[in-house]
């Protein structure tokens, strides 16, 4: 047990032993001195580790977060601060369970983001990649993540993020590079991963596919050019189009079967705009008959639908566009443009042609990168597939069986919907930087070699005339391996075993399919388990408005920042009470300053506790013990407190097993704030301070159990702030951080009703002397008819005079009256009857004289008002709007009038 500090507990002068024998804590919480200090600490004694107080493990299972990886592109933004706090208050939680506990945290090589940010560096300087050459861009990177990588570290801890740092991992660390290539391999020795010729979405200023995920649909506004095709033999079709360059690559013009307006057209040959190629008049069911004309030019190479057309009816593909963007020798005399320069050029040559019969306006959804907002073009390419339904199905089982749980629940139904209709995923990139292809190809014998390490020679021929595919995979290939290969896989290794299946996944809604789906498939295909067994979903924060934090709004918030201003703690409260699973968050930085003033108001209630302990030395536990052996001998208010406190741990820890971690800290505030700093340690004065020893022991005894009790289970929020206090408070162990969670002590209904009455009258008398500006310090008289409750109140009585200052001398509490007092306020609360004598709450003829001149005032403005609203021509003549703000000012006046006739009736008994 520990009373007092040890050397090498996490404090200068906090804690302290005053010459009276006081512990002393400073007049005013500063985060700025604490946070370092004890993060420090906390890392330096091994509290992050699993194997942390591994006398309490008793046999539980691990618990287990794989940190989602942030790209280490820059700073961490607001999304990741709630990322962090969420995902620290689970470890947190479960450490003080008693579980072992992992955190594995770590960082993503985010391909095409960190290859593009270096590319904007080399460009300001002069130069590029190409210029550079591969080997001296890709060290030129990794300088570069040397250089900022260490910075979300380092942000992450001053978020409090509680990980195991040694445990570290990046997914380009050489035994993560290792695990890609592995899952490469099997994948593709099980026929999952092939090459091939297909459509795909490409990026024209990043040069690399992407995958359908990666491409963000926007609304825009554009043109509908219709353009006519002649006839060979004479005639001609209208089509309507959006992409006119496209037309250089069209193979076919396609119309409904169904759709008698062409049906004697279909089979003849049209001839192509400006390049007059013959190309066939052709049906099928996928022309949208009310689209345009009816009939739709087909693109194979360049739009997905038209690529599904031309397989069906064996056209060509002509592709037309570079991987630059711009127009390749199939363009004819448009070969070198750029493509919207060609769109411009084209559509001249068919107005100059007479081949243009008009334009309209249109709105249609456009799909642009999702990195560099680009407009993404649809283009043939060779590239790198993963076989995608073998593996989405056994990941759509785990989760309708129940081994995966998904939180919210309804975005179950989300993820099936996207599972069931998944397309092969497209996993190679034109990049540099990340995991290179293990493919090498024979310049000899012309096949390939897939092997998880370099070979020397070809594995068909044993030529040494090998090279590698230049492609890397997609970012979210090797991400998706995280929470396995961040614990050694494919090798048997000791984390392995004991860390895995990992317990938790909590990210954003957002990436669901980006990410999770994945880690999911690839978790179940390369370890035969489930990677994870719940999977938490967070939405993302906005601000006030609701709109999205961000740089071109104006409205970035930096939560470093705003750890500087107001501190970690009041930052994580405020990011998890305003969230719920699955729902966007709303953040201001009222809600952080509120939160801020929370962890001030349990700073200045835990100075107060501690100041008033008098060197007494309250164990928790013995306290606690002797609380539960004379709970019947307790007075009301004692088991009152005692009573909501185990409510509130039994409240708490459903809220927690449900995930509702926001509702839960918001309960934790209301009783801290409420309950135990504005109700119970008011009621603790008259014991500290008064002449009864056992009285004032007792109050102590209850502080202590309350306060440091309620500290623990508000720590996993504001870490910080609960455990600077918990260290200065009278405490058994080392440190809050590996404290025990409490467990739920028994209610008790009756006492929670009874006190519960006596606090409604409390408030009721506050509120009267309030509304009558009764001087804080002046007692007033008060006769109570209590009925059936009058015993309780007696018992009371001090309770009441000294909280609703009450005269005791002038306290009547009778089960009845024989009359009712006159001239007097009366207050009904839960059936009993409180009666302020009006004499005794403010000087009758002064506020009479007052009254009755504030109502002839109000009468004079009524007068004056009715004049002019019944002047005439003023309701036809003035604005609507001067109009009605004089009939509310009207309504407001003979509303005050109303009741400042009641009152005066109150007062004597006649109106004004």
């Amino acid at each position: 047990m520990k009373t007092e500090h040890n050397s090498d507990a996490p404090h200068q002068d906090a804690g302290s032993a005053q010459s009276d024998g006081r512990r002393s804590m400073s007049k005013v919480y500063n985060p700025h001195e604490v946070e370092t200090r004890l993060y420090d600490w906390w890392e330096a004694r091994g509290y992050f580790k699993p194997e942390a107080n591994q006398a309490r493990h008793s046999g539980l299972p691990p618990f287990v977060i794989s940190m989602p990886p942030p790209n280490i592109t820059g700073a961490l933004h607001i999304g990741h601060a709630m990322t962090a706090t969420i995902e620290d208050i689970m470890i947190r939680w479960h450490r003080m369970l008693g579980h072992p506990t992992l955190w594995v945290p770590g960082s993503d090589h985010a391909g095409i983001a960190t290859q593009n940010v270096v590319e904007r560096a080399l460009l300001a300087e002069g130069t590029s990649r190409q210029e550079l050459g591969r080997e001296k861009f890709i060290e030129r990177v990794w300088a570069w993540r040397r250089q900022y990588g260490s910075r979300i570290t380092e942000q992450h801890r001053r978020l409090g993020a509680s990980c195991d740092w040694d445990r570290e991992r990046f997914t380009l660390d050489e035994g993560l590079s290792r695990a890609v290539r592995v899952a490469f391999v099997r994948l593709y020795e099980r026929g999952l991963i092939y090459r091939g010729t297909y459509l795909v979405n490409w990026c024209p200023r990043c040069g690399t596919a992407v995958s359908d995920l990666e491409v963000i649909h926007q609304e825009e506004a554009t043109k509908l050019w219709y353009v006519r095709y002649p006839l060979e033999g004479g005639g001609e079709i209208q089509v309507a189009t959006t992409r006119p360059e496209t037309i250089l690559g069209d193979t076919a013009v396609a119309v409904n079967p169904t759709d008698e307006r062409y049906t004697a057209l279909v089979g003849r040959t049209a001839i192509l705009p400006v390049l007059e190629r013959r190309i066939p008049i052709i049906a099928d069911e996928v022309v949208a008959k009310a689209f345009g004309t009816g009939a739709v030019k087909v693109t194979p190479a360049h739009d997905p639908t038209d690529y599904d057309i031309g397989l069906r009816h064996g056209l060509d593909q002509i592709n037309v566009l570079n991987e630059d963007g711009t127009m390749n020798e199939n363009a004819g005399p448009f070969a070198g443009m750029d493509r919207f320069a060609c769109r411009q050029a084209l559509v001249e040559r068919l107005r100059a042609d007479g081949l243009l019969v008009k334009i309209q306006n249109y709105h249609h959804s456009v799909g642009h990168c999702q990195r560099c907002d680009t407009i993404i073009e649809p283009r043939l390419s060779t590239q790198w597939f993963v076989k995608i339904k073998p593996l989405a199905e056994p990941a759509i089982e785990v989760v309708k069986d129940g081994r995966i749980r998904i939180v919210p629940e309804r975005f179950a139904k989300v993820y099936y919907n996207w599972m069931e209709n998944i397309r092969d995923w497209c996993i190679s990139r034109q990049l540099w930087w990340g995991h290179r292809i293990p493919v090498w190809y024979c310049d000899d014998c012309g096949e390939q070699t897939v092997s998880a390490s370099d070979p020397t020679a070809c594995a068909h021929c044993g030529s040494a005339n090998i090279r590698q595919d230049p492609d890397v995979l997609d970012t979210w290939f090797s991400s998706g391996l995280w929470p396995f290969s961040t614990l050694g896989w494919p090798d048997d290794t000791e984390d392995l075993r004991k860390y895995y299946p990992t317990t938790v996944m909590e990210t954003g809604y957002d990436i669901l399919f980006f990410w999770v789906a994945r880690m999911i498939m690839l978790g179940l295909e390369m370890t035969g388990q489930i990677p994870f067994s719940v999977v938490y979903l967070h939405g993302l924060v906005r601000d006030e408005f609701g709109r999205k934090y961000s740089k071109s709004l104006g409205n970035a918030l930096d939560p470093i920042d705003v750890i500087e201003e107001f501190g970690t703690d009041a930052l994580r409260y405020s990011l998890v009470t305003a969230s719920t699973p699955g729902e966007d968050a709303k953040l201001s930085v009222q809600k952080v300053e509120a939160a801020r003033n929370f962890a001030n108001k349990i700073w200045q209630a835990a100075r107060f506790v501690v100041s008033n302990l008098d060197g007494s030395d309250v164990a928790p536990s013995n306290a606690g013990e002797l609380l539960r052996s004379k709970w019947a001998e307790l007075p009301l208010p004692e088991r009152w407190i005692i009573s909501r406190h185990n409510r509130l741990i039994a409240d708490v820890n459903r809220l927690m097993q449900d995930y509702q971690f926001g509702e839960a800290g918001r309960q934790v505030r209301d009783f801290l704030w409420g309950e135990f700093c504005d109700w119970y340690i008011e009621v603790s004065k008259t014991r500290l301070y008064g002449d009864d020893p056992a009285g004032k022991a007792l109050a102590q005894q209850v502080l202590v159990h309350v306060l440091e009790r309620t500290l623990r289970l508000l720590h996993p929020f504001m870490p910080f702030v609960t455990e600077e206090i918990w260290q200065n408070l009278p405490h058994e162990g080392d440190a809050l951080i590996i404290a025990p969670w409490p467990e739920a002590g028994p209610a008790d209904g009756e006492a929670e009703q009874d006190m519960e009455l006596v606090m409604e009258i409390v408030r009721a008398i506050r509120n009267a002397r309030a509304e009558y500006n009764v001087a804080a310090g002046r007692p007033v008289e008060a006769i109570i008819a209590a009925g059936e409750r009058a015993d309780l109140l007696r018992a009371q009585s001090k309770l009441l005079v000294s909280l609703a200052r009450i005269d005791p001398t002038r306290l009547t509490i009778e089960a009845n009256l024989p009359q009712k007092p006159g001239q007097a306020l009366t207050l009904v609360i839960g059936g009993v009857e409180v009666y302020l004598p009006l004499a005794g709450l403010l000087d009758l003829e002064a506020e009479r004289a007052r009254l009755a001149a504030e109502a002839a005032e109000t009468e004079a403005a009524i007068a004056r008002a009715e004049e002019l609203l019944a002047r005439p021509g003023f309701r036809e003549k003035a604005p609507a709007h001067v109009v009605a703000r004089e009939e509310e000012r009207l309504a407001a006046y003979r509303t005050k009038l109303d009741k400042l006739r009641e009152r005066l009736e109150a007062l004597t008994g006649r109106s004004a």
